[in-house]
């Protein structure tokens, strides 16, 4: 097992310098254009815990040109009796660490001890998240692992155009079609334009182009709030269009309607000079396709949300009254509430609890005397009356982001 000598270099700086490696080959993650036909594209993804790796870890993951999503560390391999190959190097990812293990005591303060006499650990959860690093190996370094079953896209129990279109319909977005060859979203009139359906050859190349100009409207200032005001051929523009083509690129996976970077070749010197000279821009531009990504899906969520409140009343009758739901907000709840759903992660010390904004990935502690958690449990108890206006959202603490930014706990 070997770590690599790039190791006194940061994480982000060793990503932007791959990508400006196969930026100028045409080979970065979101350049290679895929369809719905055959096998599904997927994103790197953990072996053992199923979750996908966000953000700077997923392109540092894809970077590595491997064919296996699959992605697992040299202990978890150890634990399952597979073994990394002799030779084989590791591939470096960060994580965030919003809990620890610690041992039981008793009332006395002494530690609790187990039948053979360890000491019990407990999960303790964090005040302040850490963020930390770790190496992976791919599932084509290790021997004894199952073979990858791809799924087929053709074998989905959903319909990949019409979960788009659903998607879209949802968020509401003003959207007008001209027949022409520009797709494009204005900040000014927060609107996009399109061209005709009929214009385009298959209609997963009409959604993908549209979901792609649906990221960019996730950037107005009553949305994500991103700089759009900017001209085309500026750094600003470009810094922009890195951030919707990362984002298409997800949202593509996503949906399984494919991903085509054909029109963007345009921006490719000036992505590359952006990195050359700020390489964090690919941990930043990452973090925020990840909110874009998130922010489209929270419709979907809503939408589930509210479909399981009205099931709800119409089986609601008088002559069996609903059981009153607890007073209580609880681990694993997700609740729509002001145009975004939260999710509750657990509980912290003194009372308090963690939540996930899943519109845009912070998050951010809470107390049962903040004013967005009365709202958040009205919420949860009347979901068919979700309100929808003054936004309490809590602001998130700043070291909390990075979870979104990274996608990965221990």
């Amino acid at each position: 097992m070997k770590m690599s000598s790039k190791n006194s270099k940061s994480l982000h700086e060793i990503v932007a310098a791959n990508i400006i490696e196969k930026l100028e080959e045409g080979t970065a993650p979101w350049q290679k254009p895929w369809n719905d036909n055959g096998s599904a594209f997927e994103l790197p993804y953990n072996a053992i815990t199923g979750n996908r790796y966000k953000g700077i870890n997923s392109l540092s993951l894809l970077s590595a040109d491997r064919e296996d999503p699959r992605w697992l560390t040299f202990n978890q391999a150890s634990a399952n009796g597979w073994k990394v190959r002799k030779g084989e190097k590791a591939t470096l990812i960060q994580f965030v660490k919003t809990n620890e293990l610690v041992s039981k005591r008793d009332e006395q303060g002494r530690p609790i001890l187990d039948e053979q006499g360890k000491p019990v650990k407990v999960r303790v959860g964090l005040d302040r998240a850490i963020i930390s690093t770790a190496w992976v190996f791919n599932a084509g370094q290790i021997d004894g692992i199952a073979p990858l079953v791809k799924p087929d896209v053709k074998q989905l129990q959903w319909n990949p155009l019409q979960r788009a279109e659903d998607l879209v319909v949802a968020s509401g977005a003003d959207i007008t079609h001209k027949a022409g060859d520009r797709a494009y979203y204005s900040p000014k009139y927060d609107s996009i334009t399109m061209p005709m359906r009929a214009q385009f050859d298959a209609p997963d190349k009409y959604y993908a182009t549209l979901l792609h100009e649906l990221g960019h409207w996730t950037g107005h200032k009553d949305r994500l709030d991103r700089s759009l005001i900017n001209r085309f051929g500026t750094e600003g523009y470009a810094r922009e269009e890195l951030r919707a083509e990362i984002a298409s690129m997800l949202i593509g996976q996503e949906l399984h309607i494919g991903h085509d970077p054909g029109q963007h070749v345009a921006y490719v010197d000036r992505w590359i000079q952006i990195l050359r000279d700020t390489p964090f821009e690919i941990h930043a531009a990452a973090a925020d396709a990840e909110k874009i990504l998130n922010y489209l899906l929270a419709f979907e969520r809503k939408r589930e949300i509210k479909a399981a409140a009205d099931v709800a009343v119409e089986e609601h009758t008088v002559t069996q009254p609903q059981k009153a739901k607890e007073a209580v907000l609880s681990m694993g709840d997700e609740i729509a509430y002001n145009n975004t759903v939260y999710r509750v992660q657990g509980h912290l010390k003194h009372g308090r609890m963690r939540l996930e904004d899943l519109t845009t990935g912070n998050v951010f502690s809470l107390s049962k005397t903040d004013r967005l958690y009365n709202s958040l449990l009205q919420a949860k108890q009347h979901p068919e009356a979700v309100k929808v206006g003054e936004d309490l959202r809590h602001p998130a603490h700043t070291e909390m982001e990075a979870v979104a930014a990274y996608g990965i706990r221990r």
